[in-house]
């Protein structure tokens, strides 16, 4: 008897129709997905048009005065305006801004990186919920209450601390200390420091908590440590995501007004030391000069403002450099 070898074939696969193939070439076909896309593609044009208008208007602004100025706008240790013959230059302010931001960063970030390590992989569940509640409500703590609390309770306690810097670490002169009150650049960046500590961290341990769960136990079955997991997986993948953080921080500290203003005593030289007294920042000495400064003042006062934005693009754009150049240790990339 002749047998007939049966076999199973699967049905032939659809083949898609030609409209169906030409709206899969058009993209997005229903009226959700292009209203979407054209308001998404709208608002970033619009947040371009908005920075091109900031920086047209700053530079306008700062062009009358600067043609005005008696002195070298970028090297004069003097703000003048009122003169006759104005004299003003934005030494002083770079470098105390520039300083400050650098201190604050320089005591934030580690501290920031630690303590969202100790939540993510140290603390209990228990613990770590608490304590990232009292960080996150230091986040929304206003600068001038940031500002009350260093002027009537940090700057106070900050003798003992200049002291001792002063006994040990005096020699290097950045650390010298003549016995004036310690309203400096030191202080303000401590104080800057406490008040990017929040944002730095809540970031960081967001980025730690998106480490693959596979990365952290291959590790764990090659017989590494906590630490060396943590070395060798979870921090190469969130690099680029505390790199970004560190930058929302600085970018708050480069700004920040109320808070420099009421615990500095500006003056316009540059000091050796970190403990010394005077100095300035741009966003302090704007927001103490504006009020009684003339229209012309008000243009040297946007001239400095337009040097704060530059330097805030520079920073952004050598993180963005940073960032792009790790981009195999990104969490995208991971």
């Amino acid at each position: 008897m002749d047998t007939t070898q049966i076999t199973d074939t699967p049905p032939p696969a659809a083949q898609p129709t030609e409209t169906e193939q030409k709206r899969a070439a058009r993209g997005a076909t229903r009226p959700g997905d292009r209203i979407f896309l054209g308001f998404s593609r709208g608002s970033g044009i619009f947040l371009l048009v908005i920075m091109a208008a900031i920086a047209v208007f700053l530079t306008y602004r700062a062009s009358l005065a600067i043609s005005k100025d008696h002195g070298n706008f970028l090297t004069t240790f003097e703000w003048n305006t009122g003169l006759q013959e104005p004299v003003f230059g934005i030494a002083v302010l770079a470098f105390g801004t520039i300083v400050s931001s650098i201190v604050a960063m320089a005591i934030a970030v580690p501290i920031a990186v630690a303590i969202a390590l100790f939540l993510t992989h140290y603390a209990p569940r228990k613990l770590s919920g608490p304590i990232a509640y009292v960080i996150d409500l230091l986040a929304a703590v206003p600068s001038i209450v940031y500002g009350l609390w260093g002027a009537l309770v940090l700057v106070p306690h900050m003798n003992g601390l200049f002291g001792w810097l002063d006994d040990y670490l005096g020699w290097t002169g950045i650390f010298s200390w003549q016995g004036g009150a310690p309203r400096s650049m030191l202080t303000v960046g401590i104080l800057l420091a406490i008040m990017i500590l929040p944002i730095i961290t809540n970031v960081s341990r967001e980025v730690f908590r998106q480490t693959p769960r596979m990365n952290e136990e291959a590790a764990l079955a090659l017989g590494a440590t906590r630490w060396e997991v943590i070395r060798m997986a979870v921090i190469p993948f969130g690099r680029s995501g505390v790199i970004s953080a560190s930058m929302l921080g600085l970018g708050r500290a480069l700004g920040e007004t109320m808070a420099v203003a009421t615990v500095l005593s500006p003056t316009f030289d540059i000091q050796a030391s970190l403990l010394d007294p005077g100095g300035g920042t741009f966003a302090q000495n704007i927001a103490s000069k504006f009020g009684e400064a003339t229209e012309f003042g008000r243009d040297a006062l946007i001239a400095s403002g337009l040097v704060l934005f530059v330097i805030t693009l520079l920073v952004n754009g050598a993180a963005r450099a940073i960032i792009a150049r790790r981009a195999e240790y990104s969490g995208a990339n991971a």
